[in-house]
């Protein structure tokens, strides 16, 4: 890939096989977005440089635009809500329904934006494709929960082989996303609104860049 250098920005291919991106305010009934949330993404690409810590990159700009259709899937399976203070008692595990989406292909692009650190998350990145022997990181790379593993992360080709469906910023979008997560509560969890628009160019549109921050 040539031209995200000449541009400041670098363009990322993801495919992951199964995956669950647990809307936030799912409960019992473990909902999945249909596109994996800037903050989730945010947090992989942390991973794949070896970085725990989150606020480091705060500033940089991501746009994100989906590839395929994911197939939907409900499976049952064991949750842990830890309600007693004993993680081994059996009133902290019970089963619930959980969405899956099968086969998730995307492209992110990343630029700096006011990313301050020395350096940046995109050098960091393009260091770690470049020289990935120097990269010091632990487990495998996944995308929303651990076991949700990466299948392939690429540097993107330049072309479109399927038709691209960007995620773009819209104050009336019906989808609200979270760019920044509160682990703690959720008070401090931060949205946008966003639409799917197609569009077949090489560059983000405007709207779909979004600043990751904490405020």
């Amino acid at each position: 890939m040539t031209s995200s250098f000449a541009v400041n920005y670098l363009a990322i291919q993801v495919e992951v096989p199964i995956a669950c991106f647990r809307q936030s305010r799912a409960r019992e009934y473990a909902e999945t977005y249909p596109v994996p949330p800037p903050s989730t993404v945010y947090g992989m690409l942390l991973s794949i440089i070896g970085e725990t810590d989150r606020y480091k990159h705060c500033g940089v700009e991501l746009a994100i635009a989906l590839l395929s259709e994911p197939e939907k899937s409900t499976v049952i399976r064991t949750f842990r809500r830890f309600k007693k203070k004993d993680i081994h008692d059996p009133t902290n595990a019970r089963p619930d329904y959980q969405e899956l989406l099968t086969n998730t292909e995307f492209i992110v692009w990343v630029k700096p934006g006011t990313d301050a650190s020395k350096p940046n998350l995109l050098e960091r990145l393009q260091h770690a494709f470049t020289h990935p022997e120097t990269i010091d990181r632990f487990g495998g790379l996944s995308l929303g929960e651990s076991r949700d593993l990466v299948n392939s992360v690429k540097l993107w080709s330049g072309c479109f082989n399927k038709q691209p469906q960007w995620l773009v910023q819209d104050q009336d979008g019906m989808l609200a996303l979270p760019y920044w997560v509160d682990h703690v509560g959720s008070q401090g969890t931060r949205w946008r609104r966003y639409l799917f628009q197609e569009l077949v160019q090489p560059h983000p549109p405007e709207q779909a860049w979004t600043i990751i921050q904490a405020k």
